[in-house]
């Protein structure tokens, strides 16, 4: 058949890296000729393309202004919100039912969150199959953070979600491990990087490129961070190696917000950095990818050991080098001096090293650039690629 219809179920509410997930996804699948419903609190796809849009009774029409709605605003201690996320499970199975009455769909699409089994109720009482993609493992995550306060039923839930769903799709090697251990049946759980569009990183990005760069200094290396930033990113370990005599070309280039930010200024300023370290504050989608390839290096000074980070993928598709940590779950997709750079994690002795070659060879970093965005193209680390792997993995279960 030419396209499949595609309930897509999330209960997310920011407008960050899983907004982009769902947003790039649902678009990937839309282009790729399928009909995809969003059912959601906040909807986060636009209605372009061959898919309906979200459905008017459980979320705000596609396109709508930015101004946040209620559930963006909303504001609780953590027990009242995680009373409202257990609360939310049978509001979501309402929704979804009602969503699939006109729609019909051929499968359920549900990104997991804490206490939420909607997508699998849902699917049970339609007769259709439940692909869940999981992006951490949640009840964990939360308990880690002291933010859990009905662990029990965190657990509970959790399992019977992974273990009823007919597909569960992991974003990493490592994750897929830990879910299985968390009640995932191996033969169906599955590893969904995340991705990026390489076509996005063609000859405008790079003219607009050019431009950036004008605004720094004609010899600065400009080493490129970008994200919401908390502490447990640990940007302090950049400033630390770029205080060395040897990095001092080096330039960071920060791309976004968040609450550690005034700490990193404060620490550059310490470090007599501050004229080396360039907060741009947040950059508008449409010119994240100039700014990625403005950079002759890009950095992820830290990452949980599951992650499959956006970032990763939009520096491999703009064909600039990544320094990342060496841990098993970035080995997925980088090999070291061949696709990225991995320094020993926390180690400013290792980065400092690892950024160093690439300061002192830049022929060296843009070769290692063109051989992870080669990578990319050629095992299609892309969302198109993404979209071909989520229907493949629903014909898999018709057979």
């Amino acid at each position: 058949m030419s396209g499949y219809r595609i309930l897509y179920h999330h209960r997310i509410r920011a407008d960050d890296g899983q907004a982009v997930h769902v947003r790039e996804l649902i678009g990937a699948l839309r282009r790729a000729g399928h009909d995809v419903l969003e059912c959601a609190l906040v909807t986060k796809a636009d209605a372009e393309g061959p898919g309906r849009g979200p459905a008017p009774a459980v979320a705000a029409p596609a396109g709508a202004a930015a101004k946040p709605g209620l559930w963006q605003r909303l504001s609780l201690p953590r027990w009242g919100t995680e009373l409202l996320e257990i609360a939310y499970d049978l509001h979501g199975v309402r929704a979804l039912l009602a969503a699939a009455r006109s729609f019909q769909p051929h499968f359920i699409y549900e990104r997991h969150a804490l206490h939420c089994a909607s997508g699998l109720k849902a699917a049970r009482r339609l007769g259709v199959p439940l692909l869940l993609e999981v992006n951490s493992p949640m009840g964990d995550e939360m308990r880690r953070l002291g933010l859990l306060r009905f662990a029990g039923r965190a657990r509970a839930t959790e399992r019977r979600a992974l273990a009823g769903a007919d597909g569960v799709l992991a974003v990493t090697e490592v994750l897929r491990q830990r879910l299985i251990e968390c009640g995932a049946p191996p033969p169906r759980c599955h590893v969904i990087s995340n991705g990026a569009e390489p076509d996005r990183y063609g000859a405008t990005a790079r003219d607009a490129a050019v431009r950036l760069r004008a605004e720094f200094p004609a010899d600065a290396f400009l080493l490129g961070f970008v994200g919401y930033v908390r502490d447990w990113h640990r940007i302090d370990l950049a400033l630390e190696a770029m205080a060395r005599p040897e990095l001092r070309r080096v330039h960071l280039v920060m791309l976004g917000a968040g609450p550690a930010l005034p700490d990193i200024v404060a620490r550059a300023a310490a470090l007599r950095l501050g004229d080396r370290l360039h907060t741009m504050g947040v950059v508008p989608a449409d010119q994240l990818p100039a700014h990625l390839c403005a950079f002759d290096a890009a950095l992820i000074p830290a990452i949980n050991e599951y992650a499959s980070p956006l970032k990763l993928f939009d520096s491999l598709a703009a064909g600039v080098v990544t320094l990342a940590p060496d841990q098993p779950n970035l080995r997925e997709r980088i090999v070291d001096g061949e696709t990225g750079l991995l320094f020993e994690r926390g180690s400013v002795d290792s980065l400092a090293a690892k950024l160093g070659e690439v300061v002192a060879d830049p022929a060296r970093a843009t070769a290692i650039g063109a051989a992870g965005q080669r990578a990319l193209v050629e095992r299609d680390w892309t969302w198109a690629g993404n979209a071909k792997r989520v229907i493949a993995h629903f014909e898999e279960l018709r057979r």
